[in-house]
């Protein structure tokens, strides 16, 4: 099948297909005219990647796991175990980081809020405070004086 069959019976896209082969996590065959063919067994490979990506790996850790399938060995199984292992926790720190930044932001909209439903300490609608003096450098001289908030 042509790279366009692929992507329809896949559901990747040509560009991801392509992609996948200047990675190295897939091949074709070519013809005399240069357009890439793919069998069904590619077409496998291909939904394996998928589900990869989907647990978040990168395409280097996969290019790393890949050799468990390609040429299956106790060695090649072992070291796709552990870079797995490896890569979940990664994955498990990175939620750690994601959980205390939610955390962080909950707190933040708590208190915002608390600040919105507390009780004005005036009837009418609050009056925004005047902004305090700040120095500013005189033209001529360039000797600081205040500028009144008025």
């Amino acid at each position: 099948m042509r790279i366009g069959d692929l992507a329809a019976r896949t559901g990747a896209s040509i560009r991801s297909l392509r992609y996948y082969e200047e990675q190295g996590l897939l091949t074709s065959t070519r013809s005399a005219g240069g357009q890439r063919h793919y069998t069904e067994a590619q077409a496998e490979r291909v939904f394996f990647l998928q589900r990869l990506y989907a647990a978040g790996l990168s395409s280097r850790v996969i290019a790393e796991l890949l050799p468990c399938v390609d040429t299956p060995s106790e060695r090649n199984s072992e070291a796709a175990f552990e870079r797995m292992a490896r890569e979940r926790d990664r994955l498990t720190e990175h939620i750690t980081d994601l959980v205390r930044t939610r955390d962080a932001l909950d707190e933040l909209m708590a208190a915002h809020r608390a600040h919105r439903e507390s009780p004005c300490p005036t009837d009418g609608p609050a009056e925004r405070p005047a902004a305090p003096a700040r120095p500013v450098l005189a033209r001529a001289g360039r000797t600081p004086r205040t500028r009144s908030a008025a």
